[in-house]
């Protein structure tokens, strides 16, 4: 049997394999999300300095393959290689030339075989996907000892000093994130942004002597603007039963931390996790649309009416919420659609006196919003409709 090279990696990072060179492999693709912002590290060290410490945070290696190392055939010197796994023979098989480069190789393919008592297939053996969430956090060997009289007290809490308890905290904080998410109907991508966020602030020691709960609400808030389902601050404070207050100082200081205030073109830049911007009512026009059951044509003027509020700076110094609901309700209004303020008082959550003060704001400015551009661009928007109901 012949034998095959091995390439090896050279000082610079580069792997010489028969006299030929290959660069080094390009960035991990396990690179850690939502990176540290430079002015926090540097605040942080400064902080550090001052009080003749170190850096408190930990500066885990993020863990990358070596791709350097490399099988090369000694016959043919194909590269790159084209070495092939022949299972049946448990040989290892040059798919150039034909050299067998070894023998009695493991067969690491999944074991679909049945253990069940009935027929058909049972792929319990093979294991679940992995979590990269996960990662860390949970060990699939490992002894627990049980509480048994006094010894078993002893080592049980020996067993907790040595392990810690901050892992346990991370994966009861993910059941709860879920449960939230799922109780409001989040879908997926917004549960694992908020444990993943939820995960950095834990390991980084930031946000402590915060209430959990807090904690976790200003992560569903983030990580729902990040996946463009954006949530106010009352439904999150309705779903966390946490006050507003501690759900606004979290959500500062990881917005700071992680530099999630930067527009999405400067945090991608920096490689932090992207920009947070300020919720405006734009955003929410589609849910409450929804909730109100408009059909498409009032939809898109609803959004186009919301569009032009914004860019003509009216209602300026109003909540989104309110702002969403009076576009609503004049654009409803001048499309003919009988909504009342009621109505979208209940879908928005704001009172409708509110609705209709703005409401007769946006109607003093009628000739701003509707525009010979918009009224031809919505053939059923008829402005008489707003003096009758006004």
């Amino acid at each position: 049997m012949a034998s095959a090279t091995i390439g090896t990696p050279s000082a610079n990072g580069s792997s010489q394999s028969n006299g030929k060179q290959r660069s080094s492999a390009g960035p991990s693709p396990y690179a850690q999300p939502f990176a540290l912002s430079e002015q926090y590290k540097q605040e942080r060290q400064s902080a550090a300095a001052a009080n003749g410490t170190s850096d408190p945070s930990p500066q885990p290696t993020p863990f990358a393959h070596d791709l350097s190392v490399k099988l090369i055939c000694s016959n043919c010197h194909a590269d790159p290689p084209n070495i092939m796994e022949e299972f049946a023979s448990g040989d290892l098989v040059c798919g150039e030339c034909g050299l067998i480069l070894g023998d009695r190789i493991v067969d690491t393919r999944s074991e679909w075989r049945t253990f069940a008592n009935e027929e058909g297939d049972d792929p319990s053996r093979v294991g679940q996907a992995d979590n990269p969430l996960m990662d860390g956090l949970t060990e699939t060997l490992g002894t627990r000892i049980a509480f048994d009289g006094s010894a078993g007290a002893t080592l049980q809490r020996a067993m907790n000093r040595v392990n810690g308890t901050q892992h346990q905290n991370i994966l009861d904080a993910f059941e709860d994130i879920q449960r939230k998410c799922d109780s409001i109907h989040l879908n997926r991508q917004v549960s694992e942004i908020a444990k993943q966020l939820y995960k950095r602030v834990e390991m980084e020691r930031i946000l402590r002597g915060k209430k959990t709960d807090a904690i976790i609400a200003a992560t569903i808030f983030i990580a729902c603007k990040m996946a463009n389902v954006p949530r106010t601050f009352v439904e999150i404070c309705g779903l966390t039963k946490v006050s507003k207050k501690l759900i606004g100082q979290c959500y500062t200081e990881i917005q700071k931390v992680f530099g999630l205030r930067q527009p999405m073109a400067a945090a991608a830049a920096e490689g932090s996790g992207g920009g947070v911007g300020p919720t405006n009512a734009v955003d929410l026009i589609n849910r409450f649309s929804n909730h109100l059951a408009l059909d498409q044509p009032t939809s898109r003027c609803v959004r186009d009416v919301a569009e032009q509020v914004r860019s003509e700076g009216l209602l300026a110094g109003r909540s989104p919420i309110t702002i969403a609901a009076a576009c609503i309700f004049f654009a409803t209004t001048v499309m003919g659609k009988e909504i009342s303020a009621k109505a979208i008082s209940n879908a928005a959550g704001v009172s409708d006196v509110t609705i209709r003060t703005s409401f007769r704001n946006l109607v003093e400015h009628k000739n701003k919003i509707l525009t010979s551009s918009m009224l031809a661009k919505h053939k059923e928007a008829d402005p008489a409709n707003l003096s009758s109901s006004n």
